[in-house]
C-alpha cells in the first residue's frame, strides 16, 4: 500500500471511529510506528486531523471527549510523574504532618494524586469526582467532602447547579485543577460547558491555584472556554513541555514545573 492511500484509509478510521492511535494503526497496516507518525503529521498539516498524544483525532472535533478508561490510560508514566510532584503543594509539609483544605478537580491525574497522599496527611478534601471520592473514602486521616449534583457519565464528576452552588461557597487553600488544553493564547479548555462551568467555580474558591496537566494538552483547543493561564499560580507538567515553552509560559505569569 503507497504512503497516500494508507492515510486516506488512516482517515477514514479516524472519522468513524473518533479517533485512532499509532500502536494499533502500525499493528493493521504492517508498519511502523514512525510510519504513522509520519502518515499523521502529513494529514496533520493538510488540516484533516489534530495529533494528539499517542495517536489523532479527526480535525474540527473540539466536542472530542474520550472517556475516563482511555484517558487514564494516556500518558499514564506522565501524569504519575505530575502527581508526585504535586504531593509537595499539598498544605503543610508535603501534607505528611500539617493540615489545611485542598479542592482536587475530577480527572485521572487527579485520581492519582489521590493515591500518593501519604496516610499520615491531615487534610480536609473537597471534591466532586467520584473516582477521586472512591480513593480517598476510607484514607484515615483526611476529612472529605463529596460535592454533589448530575453526574456526567463520561467522566464520573458532578455538575451542575448543586455543585456550583457548593464551591460557591469554600475558600481552600489549594485547587489541583484538571484540563482538556491549555495555551497561552487559547487559555484553559475543555469540551462540555457544563464541566467548565464548573471549573470557572473551582478556580474562585482556592487561594491558590496549581494546574495538573500532561505536555500532549499543550496547544490544544476545546469548545468551552474556562480560565487563563493567568489564573493558574503553578504548571505541573512533564518534560515534554520544551523549555521554551516552559519559560514563555512563566514570562506570563505563570510558574512551571517539569517533572
Amino acid at each position: 500500500m503507497y504512503a497516500p492511500e494508507r492515510q486516506q484509509e488512516i482517515l477514514r478510521l479516524a472519522r468513524e471511529g473518533g479517533r485512532v492511535d499509532v500502536l494499533s494503526l502500525a499493528e493493521e497496516f504492517q508498519v511502523t510506528a514512525e510510519t504513522v507518525r509520519r502518515d499523521l503529521k502529513a494529514l496533520d498539516r493538510a488540516g484533516l486531523v489534530r495529533r494528539v498524544h499517542g495517536g489523532a483525532i479527526p480535525a474540527g472535533r473540539l466536542d472530542f471527549e474520550p472517556d475516563l478508561a482511555e484517558r487514564d490510560a494516556v500518558a499514564a508514566d506522565e501524569k504519575q510523574r505530575i502527581a508526585r510532584a504535586a504531593l509537595a503543594e499539598l498544605p503543610g509539609d508535603g501534607g505528611a504532618a500539617g493540615s489545611g483544605s485542598v479542592i482536587l478537580d475530577a480527572g485521572t491525574t487527579a485520581v492519582r494524586l489521590a493515591a500518593e497522599i501519604p496516610l499520615e496527611a491531615e487534610l480536609t478534601v473537597v471534591t466532586h469526582g467520584l473516582p477521586v471520592a472512591a480513593r480517598l473514602a476510607d484514607h484515615p486521616g483526611l476529612t472529605l467532602h463529596l460535592v454533589g449534583g448530575r453526574i456526567r457519565r463520561r467522566t464520573r464528576a458532578a455538575v451542575d447547579d448543586w455543585a456550583l452552588r457548593a464551591y460557591r461557597e469554600l475558600n481552600a487553600d489549594v485547587l489541583f485543577l484538571a484540563t482538556n488544553g491549555f495555551s497561552l493564547e487559547g487559555g484553559l479548555t475543555t469540551p462540555d460547558l457544563a464541566e467548565a462551568a464548573v471549573k470557572r467555580a473551582l478556580i474562585t474558591a482556592a487561594r491558590r491555584v496549581v494546574l495538573l496537566a500532561d505536555s500532549a494538552k499543550f496547544g490544544q483547543q476545546h469548545f468551552a472556554r474556562f480560565g487563563e493561564l493567568s489564573d493558574v499560580d503553578l504548571l505541573i507538567t512533564d518534560t515534554g513541555l520544551s523549555p521554551d515553552d516552559a519559560l514563555a509560559i512563566e514570562r506570563a505569569g505563570t510558574e512551571v514545573v517539569r517533572a
